[in-house]
Parts: C-alpha cells; structure tokens; sequence
C-alpha cells in the first residue's frame, strides 16, 4: 500500500508513522514545504485522555513525549488587580519543535520517507499514483480548497485578533488575564511548556486592535506593546516572536472529510479555537483513528468512512465548546462588572466542558467561594436559590417550558391540562408555564391549541391555577399569550407538524402574504390597521382573562415565527408602511401589544418576553438586533426576557447542542443587565446550577426533561442531597424523596486482611 501525506505537522506525522507501524510494508512519503524545525506557535497542551491514546498506540512515542511534559494543576485569573486561582484541572505541555522533533524520529526509525522544503504535488496527482492521500495541509487546505464541490467546506472568520508569542519563563499556572486599556479590553492566554519557557497569546476585539492602532505597526512594535501591556503579568520581561503576526481565528467545517482516496486530517477538516487547546490534540486523535479504521478495513472505502463515523461526533462536539469559548472571549468586555468569583466561575465553565458539579471536585474550596459570594445558603445548590420578579418570589430557579400539548378541544383547556401542568408543579419547579394560549379561534396553530378568548376558558384554566396553588403552594403558574400568524391552521403535530389541515381550515394573518412553507402552507393575510388595533385588543382581553383566572406570571411570545415574531423578523416582514423597513418600524406592533397587555395585566404581576434571538438564517434577525430588540421591550416594561432562538423561516440552520441557546441569553444579561430566562437542551441539574451561578441566566426553562420526568426538580434536589426550602416535597409524596434502592446491599462486609503466614 502506497500512502502520500500532505502535510509534516503533529497530525500528518503521526498518521505516518502508526500507518507504518502498524504495517511495515506500506511504502509512506511525508510532503512538509517547510523545514523540520520551522514551525507557528510554541507550546502545544495534550490531554491525559489523548496521552492515553498515544501510550496504547505507540508506547516509544508516549515515553519520548513523557521526559519532555510541563505539568501542573492550576489556573489562575487575573482581572482588575485580583488573582484568583483554582486547582485540580491537571494540564500537560510540551514545545510544538520538541513534538514535531520527536515525530520525526519515529517516522524516521519505522521507515517513513520524510521529504522536507518540498511541496507536495497536488492531491489529484498523488491519488492516481497511490492508494491513500492523507491531507494534513491545515486550516489553508490546497486539497480543500481545490475541490470544494466535494468536500463542502464552510469557513467563518471571527471578530477577535490574536498574536502568538512566548515568555522566556515559565508561569506557575494556567494564566488568564484581562487587561482594560483606553482603548479597550485586551487579555492574555499563557501556560508553561518548559521550566524556562511558556506560551502567551494576546486576544483583543477587532475594532480594539484597529483603535490601539495595531494595524499600522511593525511586528516588532506590536511585540514590545503587547509585551508593555502585561507587564506585571511578564515581570518587566520581553515578549518573544517567531513569524508571529496578528490574524483572526476561522472556523473550518466540512460537509464531507473523504473523496475517494483522499482524506482530510487535522486543520483540513476541522478547527477549534485555542482557547480550549484543542488543535494538535484533535489532530493526533485524527490520526489514531485513520490509522486504527484503514487497518481494521481491508476496503478503504469502508475505512475512510469508518474514521469519519467515528470522529466527527467528537470533533463537532468539541467545535460546539469551542465556539462557546471563543464567544465568551469576544463578548470579553460585557462581562467584566460580575463579582471577581463569579466572573472567574464564568470564564472557567465558558466553554460547558467545565461544570458545577465538575468543578466542586476539582476544587471544592474555590467553588464554594463563588457560591458563598452568590448568596447560596449553605448546602443550597445555585438552582434553589430564589429570585424575585416585581411582586412574585419564584422559590427556585426551575422552570417548566412552555411545550404545546395539543389536547383542547375549540380552546377548552380539559383534565389532560390540569393532569399535565399540576403533575409539573408538583414536581418542584419554581414557575410552570402553560403551552401558548391563543387569543382568538383563528390565532391556534392547530384545533388542539389551548385558548383564552371565552369565559369558558377562563374558568378552565381558574381551575387550574387552583389546583397548583391549593395541592402546591409555593408554585408559581404563568401563561404564555401568542397568536399563530402564517403558522396556523395545521394538523397535531403526531399528525403532520405544520402541514395544512386536510378540511376546516380557518384564514392566516400575519405581518406580510407570505407562506411558511412556500407551495404547501396556506398563503396569509396581511394584516392593516383596523385588524392590527383589533388584535391588540384580542391580546388585552386576553391578559384579563389570564388574571381574572389566577396566574402569577404573563409571558407574551413573540418567537418562533408566530404573529408577534412575524413582525420583528426581515425575513417575514417586508411591510412598507410604519410597521415594515427598519429594525424600529418591525418593533412597533409588538410593543403595542405590549403595552397593551402591561396596562391590562395587574401591576404587582410580572411579565415576560419569548424572542428569538436569531432566525438562524442569513438576513434574519441576529444577536445584535436581538440585544435592541430586548431592550425596547425591557423599557416598556418587561420583568424578564425569555431567550430562544429560531422556528422563524423553514429553512433554518440551528447549530444544535446542549444548552446551544444560552449564549444568546447570556449575551443580552451581559448587556442589558435584565434578568434572562434561558432555554434549549438543557438537561441536567449540573448545567442549570452552572448557568444560574456563572451568571448566564436568571431561570432556567426546560421542556423535554420535563415530559421524561414531571418530578425533575424534586430528583434534581435528591441526587443533590438537598431539603431545604427551594424544593419542599408535597406531603403525599414524602415518603419519596430518597432514591430506593435497585439492587442487593446484604452482601457480606469487607473483613480484615490477614498478614501472610510465616
């Protein structure tokens, strides 16, 4: 087997020289344009998972590797003359010469044909000449860049600029830390890799970099100002270069990672900012997998494929973190007011690799600080800590998400209802929100859809409200008011999720004529100024009705691509008149709504806004129009923003994964400094305690874990060892609150070991 690699980088070498190992036969050529010792960067950190790997696959490498690790333990956080430190992360770091060196001879000793100063032909050309072409070129892939028909790449440049540079001393830890100029916030990234040598990277936002006026130095001046910035941090020492220059950081994804006989590797496929650390070590874990599926395979076909199947899952998982992360770092300056723990707390679970629960073992002491300085009674998880919203004192920070149930019959919330939503709040959670109630018979999304446009409804739902605050008090229930726009009129979801009715169906109105899913769904009306007043009072008497029938909590949608986010959206709105056009125009009939349900609704109640955050679409709305929009509704009063993203435009593109929408909410918390609800997959009790205590989110809102368990929040306290007052068991149910036993605990005892006989 004749196998070509592209590309003499930690990933490519180390492909080489396990294809080799593991089958001495195979004839391998390593292209590296490059000298052996040219190399970007300094320091390289490998994790213990993927050092694990490297000493199962290649015990002489690892025990190379092994005699040249830094290691240490803590990181330190340094932010307005404050250091705080916490322990027990366990981090390991070598220089990207000394790997490289250590690479190559390997590849050497087994046989590998290591041509360097020599550009590799290009891959087509080595395809027709050998068996497997392994594109290890980085994240400026020539293979890439020459077929991207097949390979679909998707590139995104972001907003940061950064320098890599090194320290001719070592840092006794992980350093992070901010520096506030007059221009604006800047902040270095540094760890040891040798007893005399560490990594530092300065990171600052675009428009920073232009204002300090670094797009016009020198390299060497850009060095010295860095260097002059963290001078406490350095002692007064200099700033060391080597071709380091500013750049901005790009993502790259691929549709596909393998196109015959050739395949992507390391930066060729995929990239992770570095401020998770992740580059050489998701290279090295590419190659592990190469090497292990094209053995395990006879077919390269089937190999390639295999490799694929096996590692895009992590990778995009790891991608996920990453973008969290350097998110974090972008939006750096509206977090800096936090208290010094809770901002240290954020930085240090930015990325949700980190948790709560992840970080109390790592270092117990330090994650109580930040409890303690969070107001946490002792023992009391973040998520049973209580917060206030104007009149109303929600026990625990659990909410149960609005989720649509589909079961009314013509709006007549019936049994289903009081089962469903009173089994929730016997559960636990602070706050339980209904499904969105329509405000008229033509605002359903389907004949299923709850109402409040009859009396009749609103003594269905008294009987509700009654039930909650009767059989749980202490609960809060809050209504979700919406109108369905170009989204009604369809079938149960079990049925056809937004697929028009087959018979009986009622006319749409939204913001402008236009279908959500054009060629099948029913063309709407677009609504004028005498239907537009009309709805605003549909929407009024609706928040009557909500009061008169007990709720404690309003929530007005105005997401998902329903009536209220039909206006605020430009992909849906394209209205010519005073309610179309600009950002401000889009906003005005929401917040005539509104202002509309605020009069209505009782003073001493709060209410919420659901938006969505972005369309995830180009030309939607985006994360910056989204902080303007929650900030006109914050001045017209509301309590609290409801953070979702999307269900806008049938062509979305979400970025799915855990908690993927928490940014979006942290973002406009950072900025507004307005208590923010978020929501989106999130799942476990360590997320919720993490989001709550770091400072992202106010509540926590979680829909699906509350369909799997009605009793969630309860759980949560119990597995947390937790009985205080933020999730008091219902007397019926007491008898429950340990988790029974599965399984024999009768065994016999462990006895005293004997001394040996002599």
């Amino acid at each position: 087997m004749r196998i070509a690699v592209i590309g003499g980088g930690p990933g490519g070498l180390y492909a080489a020289a396990l294809l080799k190992r593991l089958d001495p036969a195979r004839e391998i050529t390593v292209w590296e344009r490059n000298a052996p010792d040219d190399t970007f960067g300094f320091g390289v950190v490998l994790s213990d998972e993927t050092l694990g790997g490297i000493e199962h696959a290649d015990p002489e490498v690892y025990r190379a590797l092994r005699e040249e690790f830094v290691r240490w333990d803590d990181i330190d956080i340094v932010h307005r003359g404050r250091t705080l430190t916490s322990g027990g992360h366990g981090f390991a770091a070598l220089g990207r010469r000394r790997l490289l060196a250590v690479l190559q001879e390997r590849c050497a000793g087994l046989g590998v044909r290591l041509r360097f100063r020599a550009e590799a032909p290009p891959a087509a050309e080595l395809a027709a000449s050998h068996d497997l072409v392994v594109a290890a070129d980085g994240v400026h892939s020539r293979t890439r860049a020459a077929r991207p028909e097949v390979f679909g790449p998707r590139l995104a440049t972001h907003r940061n600029r950064y320098i890599w540079l090194a320290a001719g001393f070592a840092f006794d830890a992980f350093r992070f830390e901010i520096a506030e100029t007059e221009h604006g916030v800047m902040q270095l990234h540094g760890y040891p890799y040798a007893p005399d040598a560490s990594t530092v990277i300065v990171e600052t936002r675009e428009e920073v970099w232009r204002a300090a006026g670094f797009d016009e130095t020198d390299p060497a001046d850009s060095v010295a100002r860095c260097a002059k910035v963290f001078a406490e941090a350095l002692g007064g020492r200099p700033l060391i270069a080597r071709d380091s220059a500013w750049t901005a950081f790009r993502t790259v994804t691929n549709a596909r990672w393998s196109h015959g006989n050739t395949v992507l590797l390391g930066d060729a496929a995929h990239t992770a900012h570095f401020s998770i650390g992740s580059g050489t070590k998701l290279a090295v874990e590419d190659a592990l997998a190469l090497a292990a599926c094209v053995t395990e395979h006879p077919d390269l076909t089937a190999a390639l494929a295999a490799y694929e199947a096996e590692r895009r899952p992590v990778v995009e998982s790891t991608q996920r973190a990453a973008a969290a992360s350097l998110r974090w770092f972008e939006e750096l300056a509206g977090r800096l007011d936090r208290p010094p723990r809770q901002f240290a707390f954020d930085l240090l679970t930015r990325s949700r690799r980190v948790t709560h629960d992840n970080l109390r073992l790592r270092d117990p002491e330090f994650t109580t600080g930040v409890e303690r300085e969070f107001g946490c009674p002792p023992g009391t998880p973040p998520m049973f800590t209580p917060l206030s919203l104007r009149g109303l004192t929600l026990r625990n920070r659990v909410v149960v998400s609005a989720m649509d149930m589909y079961s009314a019959e013509d709006g007549l919330p019936g049994d289903f209802h009081l089962v469903h939503l009173g089994a929730r709040a016997l559960g636990g959670a602070g706050l339980v929100m209904t499904e969105m109630v329509c405000v008229s018979p033509h605002g359903r999304i389907t004949p299923g859809c709850a109402g409040l446009y009859t009396p009749g409804h609103t003594a269905a739902w008294r009987r509700i409200t009654d039930f909650v605050h009767r059989r749980s008090p202490g609960t809060a229930i809050g209504v979700q008011l919406g109108h369905s726009g170009r989204k009604g009129s369809t079938k149960l979801m079990w049925e056809g999720m937004d697929q028009p009715l087959d018979t009986g169906n009622w006319p749409l109105y939204a913001a402008s004529p236009l279908p959500y899913l054009p060629g099948v769904s029913q063309v709407p009306q677009e609504l004028h100024r005498a239907a537009l007043t009309d709805l605003r009072g549909m929407f009024a008497a609706a928040a009557r009705r909500a009061a008169r029938a007990g709720f404690d909590l309003l929530e007005l949608h105005c997401a998902h691509g329903y009536l209220l986010s039909g206006f605020l959206s430009p992909l849906t709105n394209r209205r010519t008149d005073a309610y179309g056009g600009s950002p401000e125009a889009r906003l005005r009939f929401p917040l005539e709504v509104f202002d509309a349900v605020r009069e209505a609704w009782p003073d001493e109640r709060p209410m919420t806004v659901r938006l969505s955050a972005t369309d995830w679409a180009p030309g939607g709305t985006t994360a910056e129009e989204a902080v303007e929009i929650a900030r006109a509704f914050t001045a017209h009063g509301a309590d609290a923003i409801d953070v979702s993203t999307g269900q806008v435009v049938a062509d979305e593109r979400p970025e799915f994964g855990r908690s993927y929408q928490t940014p979006y909410a942290d973002r406009i918390r950072a900025e507004l400094r307005v208590p923010v609800i978020a929501v989106g997959a999130i799942s476990s009790w360590d997320d919720v305690n993490s989001l709550i205590l770091a400072g992202r989110a106010d509540l926590c809102a979680l829909g699906r874990p509350h369909l799997y368990d009605p009793h969630w929040t309860l759980h949560a306290a119990a597995e947390q060892g937790y009985q205080g007052p933020g999730a008091p068991w219902p007397d019926p149910y007491r008898a429950g609150s340990r988790r029974p036993p599965t399984g024999r605990t009768d065994g016999p005892r462990p006895r005293l070991t004997l001394p040996p006989a002599t």
